[in-house]
């Protein structure tokens, strides 16, 4: 295995303000919180400092506004060993924010998020040029769809350019140009965003999914030009197609649930840093599926994200 996998994460950066109740309101209504929080988030900020936890070196580029909200984001991604020199400090515009409502109500647990782009879809071509040069000295580059699509293409490209492997989580989902699949090394839609790119639906019963309709559906994106597919299917496992061959990981069992937030997230963090760091595929997803794991047996989003001791 490499010492330590260098790894470039372009996407958002976020503060969370998050409500636990007993069951959502319905519209018109109005129900009483037990607990809020306020966490540091947003995709990219959680997939950096998940891969940093395991012991990646983690560059992050992103934005964040002139406030106290950008300086708490900036504050914890450095604690937690990302390098954080290319994020740009807007002015007139505020940091990203999410509120998230977490519903706990006879041991089931959901989540609603609304997501408030602020700084990250402020994010310029100009801000990102100096990558075209330097990103060449990265193991993988990780992004999503929290900020400006032509922001994802122009990077990468400069990866696929100089032969650096991109890895694009399809959350939120936005529709992606064909242009851009051809660069992709790992698209990484979840069962929903799947279904939006193909028009498949994946059946799932709990533990369970129909793989065969999961393959088709990766295919599909194959079809445009990805080298791989890697589609997480929540309490199901997760399962990658590609040039390298057809790969399952199921999830772990008897994990209970306290809150999905960034689960998706950590799964991500954790197989850009073991499939970097020298483990097979089969090894990083069963790795990524551990992390999640811890992850939803936690409250938060960056406060639930796992050291390597840990897993």
């Amino acid at each position: 295995m490499k010492k330590q996998p260098k790894i470039l994460v372009v996407g958002s950066l976020n503060v969370d303000k998050v409500m636990t109740m007993d069951v959502f309101p319905k519209a018109g209504e109005t129900v009483i919180g037990e607990e809020i929080t306020t966490a540091a988030g947003g995709k990219g900020a959680n997939q950096a400092v998940q891969a940093a936890r395991f012991g990646a070196s983690v560059t992050m580029v992103g934005a964040v506004g002139n406030d106290e909200n950008g300086k708490f984001a900036l504050a914890i991604c450095n604690e937690a060993g990302v390098d954080t020199t290319h994020v740009i400090i807007k002015d007139n515009v505020q940091t990203g924010l999410a509120v998230i409502l977490l519903e706990n109500h006879d041991g089931s647990v959901q989540n609603r998020i609304i997501v408030y782009p602020g700084a990250n879809m402020a994010i310029t071509q100009d801000d990102v040029a100096f990558l075209k040069d330097t990103i060449s000295n990265y193991d993988l580059v990780v992004m999503q769809l929290e900020i400006p699509m032509e922001i994802n293409e122009i990077v990468a490209k400069y990866a696929h350019d100089k032969g650096v492997p991109v890895f694009l989580n399809t959350a939120p989902y936005a529709p992606l140009p064909d242009s851009i699949i051809p660069y992709l090394t790992y698209v990484c839609p979840n069962e929903t965003e799947a279904e939006s790119m193909t028009g498949i639906t994946i059946p799932r019963d709990g533990n369970t999914a129909d793989l065969d309709t999961a393959k088709r559906a990766a295919e599909i994106i194959l079809s445009k030009g990805a080298k791989n597919v890697l589609i997480t299917l929540g309490a199901a496992g997760a399962a990658l197609y590609g040039d390298g061959g057809e790969y399952y990981s199921p999830a772990v069992k008897g994990v209970k649930a306290v809150d999905p937030t960034a689960a998706g997230d950590s799964f991500i963090g954790g197989f850009s840093y073991a499939i970097t760091s020298g483990m097979s595929t089969e090894e990083a997803l069963a790795f990524a599926n551990r992390t999640a794991a811890v992850t939803v047996s936690r409250k938060g989003a960056i406060p639930s994200l796992p050291t390597f001791s840990e897993l």
